[in-house]
């Protein structure tokens, strides 16, 4: 073990993967609703300067991701889509984004299978935190959700702008889901450097933040952080199973089955028979797959009672 105590690349034997349980009942900490078309993604296109990215993409990550599943943009069912897709693979229940009229309908129409999850803009100054309580007494929201390097302009993890957030999520009781590494959108990353949450834990000690999308290159320092903060999670967004950091996937397997969290990227970059398709793959010890695929999830949206 190394000084923060975590097994160093254990002998293949001392690793016993087991088998994907098929009847958990998963919860997806990412997962939406084929649109209308790609306008979504505007307020990413008008910050990028590549002729490519701007230009010749649908989708601004695209360079990404093999058979993004755009076939379904445009569908006059979207929920029933997503709905569909989850029952193929056994997601019970998915956190998706509230306050457009598709989300909105979802949450009304099904409660039981939706989880919702609020957007900040640290740039809105207290009018983005009262929206905050707005979209908690509206919707109730269980998470709210950051991407730092979407920002216009960018706004750093441990910049003061986000600290009124963060101070209203431990008010309000929620966890705050944030982008954290490179960012997939040819955008700079310095906001997103894994290293400036280690200023934020130290200074919100009760806030439970949750990394997504990654964090590479540093995913080693992620899990770092996470021995060292107790309410520091990683969830696995934006990833097929297969490209599942490996530093993760060891440290799930010995200290770490109660701090990583089951997240996909449906219908954005991925489609959920490519996740699924995948997942059998992962290397996960017998005790870590119901708590990466379910319990901790519920944990840290407090749906565990």
């Amino acid at each position: 073990a190394d000084a923060f105590g975590v097994e160093s690349s254990p002998a293949p034997q001392e690793i016993r993967a087991m088998p994907m349980p098929t009847d958990l009942g998963i919860v997806d900490c990412m997962i939406s609703f084929p649109a209308t078309d790609f306008s979504q993604y505007e307020f990413i296109r008008r910050q990028l300067k590549d002729p490519e990215s701007r230009d010749g993409y649908d989708f601004p990550v695209e360079y990404m991701f093999k058979n993004v599943p755009k076939e379904l943009y445009g569908t006059e069912n979207p929920i029933d889509v997503t709905l569909h897709e989850m029952d193929r693979f056994g997601v019970e229940r998915g956190l998706i984004g509230a306050g457009n009229e598709v989300s909105a309908k979802a949450l009304k129409d099904h409660p039981d299978r939706f989880i919702p999850s609020g957007n900040v803009d640290p740039n809105e100054g207290m009018e983005g935190v009262r929206n905050m309580v707005r979209q908690y007494e509206e919707f109730g929201v269980r998470a709210f959700s950051a991407f730092p390097a979407g920002c216009n302009p960018q706004v750093a993890i441990d910049d003061a702008k986000f600290y009124p957030i963060y101070a209203k999520c431990v008010e309000l009781g929620v966890p705050i889901f944030v982008c954290a590494g490179v960012p997939g959108p040819r955008l700079p990353m310095d906001c997103q450097k894994v290293e400036r949450i280690d200023r934020v834990m130290y200074d919100f000690p009760e806030l439970v933040f949750v990394t997504r999308h990654g964090c590479e290159p540093w995913e080693k320092l992620a899990m770092k952080l996470m021995l060292k903060w107790p309410n520091l999670y990683y969830s696995t967004s934006a990833f097929a199973p297969s490209h599942y950091p490996k530093e993760i996937v060891n440290y799930a397997n010995t200290r770490g089955a109660d701090k990583i969290i089951y997240a996909g990227y449906f219908p954005m970059g991925l489609s959920l028979e490519r996740i699924m398709t995948d997942m059998p793959t992962v290397d996960f010890r017998d005790h870590v797959w119901p708590k990466f695929l379910r319990e901790n999830a519920l944990k840290v949206l407090g749906l565990d009672s």
